[in-house]
């Protein structure tokens, strides 16, 4: 699974047959909207299509949701079809971390001209923040619908951090975080307590590869109080070129100090005083999966994932409601850092939105789709089917949402990790950009990395390639 938005990654979309048709389409005298969503959807596509007309979509649209296998890819073969003109699908389910280049390449419609006013409003009004932002074009219009959204917590063996003589519920842990400090020798304390049992303290993802430069060093390094272009208010997603470049600053060397710290332990060189060795070495060469299992099957105190390890974890036949959740976290206070938006408990924001395709034949209906998946009741059957977690902070807050199975008894953490979302800074050149960070990153994380030396040439490569893309 790739990291930003674990739920539903999909590669080259299968049945897809050339510009007039697909394997297995629906033809009727009505229109037929083709959906390019992933397996998970189209593996329960009875029940989101009747959900739709129940919701009101037209009796006389036919939805067709086209799906592939599991992996990379999609995002190629999105600009694949999109860039040939090609008409079908009609509907492309994007990931947050790049639709927007999308949508500066003018290969998504401009749903700002085209939804009607309410339909916006109630999205810039009621949406998480942060996932909306994902979807407007440089000149702030919205060029896509959030689906759902993706957010990580912290996960932790409740049973054994209560019979270790801690307190979660009359602490608030489901919502007030702790420092890194405090966690470190939390977890330190609980396998201690338990090291006959449990091998691993904290198990989270540190692999090179795009999830540490989207999501575990991003959250790291902003809670802390630091970010990749200062203020991620006016910076996070541009302009190339004119904007600074800040990951070689003090409080971002520090959070690559503290991971050496829960890695090395303090002793080791580039590490901080007063934090605990609770993680493997193992975890450089973990992405999602790997960090899971072993917290999964009970040999782990504490794990960083997204929802997904929630469901995983929290089943009956796995942890049940010896699961506990908290939010991510934090080194700095909102109130301590020194920019916006960073600091406290952030989480990576991942996700999905609705666009759709500029050549496609049947607009009218594609925005009629839209509007009917904005309704509550298709939202909260997506989390009670699939588990898509709904990007409007009040459906949290209801009782049907309470009685979906395992998130349920988690929904306050999710909420809290929706309002303190962060976003990867996402521009064209993204791509480059994540690939050096993840090596410099992950090299920073290892035995012998220099965490001041690295960032400070990870400051100069950043620079570069603002100069010659701006």
């Amino acid at each position: 699974m790739e990291a930003a938005g674990a739920s539903g990654i999909a590669a080259g979309l299968t049945g897809y047959v050339g510009e007039g048709g697909v394997s297995g389409s629906v033809q009727s005298q009505g229109t037929t909207i083709q959906w390019a969503s992933d397996q998970l959807a189209a593996d329960n596509e009875d029940e989101i299509v009747q959900s739709l007309y129940d919701n009101g979509l037209s009796e006389d649209i036919e939805i067709d949701i086209l799906a592939g296998a599991w992996g990379g890819g999609r995002q190629s073969q999105y600009q694949q079809w999109l860039s040939s003109g090609r008409e079908k699908p009609d509907v492309f389910m994007m990931d947050t971390g790049w639709t927007i280049p999308f949508i500066v390449r003018e290969q998504v419609v401009d749903l700002s001209q085209e939804l009607p006013e309410d339909a916006i409003s109630t999205i810039e009004d009621d949406y998480f923040q942060a996932h909306v932002d994902t979807a407007r074009g440089p000149e702030g219009n919205l060029h896509g619908v959030p689906l759902f959204i993706d957010l990580p917590t912290m996960q932790y063996r409740r049973d054994l951090v209560e019979d270790a003589g801690y307190d979660p519920e009359g602490e608030n842990w489901a919502t007030e975080s702790m420092t890194w400090q405090e966690f470190s020798e939390m977890v330190s304390d609980v396998r201690s307590q338990n090291e006959d049992d449990i091998d691993y303290g904290f198990t989270f993802q540190a692999q090179s590869y795009e999830g540490l430069a989207c999501c575990t060093f991003n959250e790291f390094m902003t809670s802390w109080g630091g970010a990749y272009f200062g203020n991620p208010r006016e910076n996070l997603f541009g302009p190339i070129g004119d904007r600074p470049v800040t990951v070689g600053e003090e409080q971002v060397v520090d959070s690559v100090r503290m991971i050496r710290s829960f890695i090395h332990g303090s002793d080791a060189e580039e590490t901080l005083d007063d934090y605990q060795q609770i993680s493997p070495a193992a975890v450089l060469q973990w992405d999602e999966e790997p960090s899971r299992q072993p917290f999964t099957s009970g040999n782990a105190v504490a794990h960083r994932n997204w929802p997904y390890a929630i469901n995983e974890s929290g089943a009956e036949d796995a942890l049940g409601e010896d699961l506990g959740v908290m939010p991510i976290p934090y080194a700095a206070t909102a109130e301590e850092a020194e920019y916006p938006g960073t600091g406290g408990p952030v989480a990576a924001l991942g996700g999905w939105h609705m666009t759709v395709n500029p050549n496609s034949q049947n607009r009218e209906e594609a925005m009629e789709l839209l509007q009917v998946m904005m309704e509550p009741d298709f939202r909260l059957l997506l989390f009670e089917v699939i588990g898509w977690t709904p990007p409007q902070p009040e459906l949290l807050e209801t009782d049907r949402a309470a009685e979906v199975p395992v998130m349920g008894r988690y929904l306050d953490q999710l909420r809290v990790a929706g309002e303190n979302a962060i976003s990867r800074p996402v521009t064209a050149i993204w791509p480059q950009q994540s690939q050096r960070i993840a090596q410099q990153v992950n090299e920073a994380y290892s035995e012998g990395g220099n965490p001041e030396e690295l960032m400070s040439q990870l400051q100069g490569q950043l620079e570069q390639l603002e100069q010659q893309q701006g």
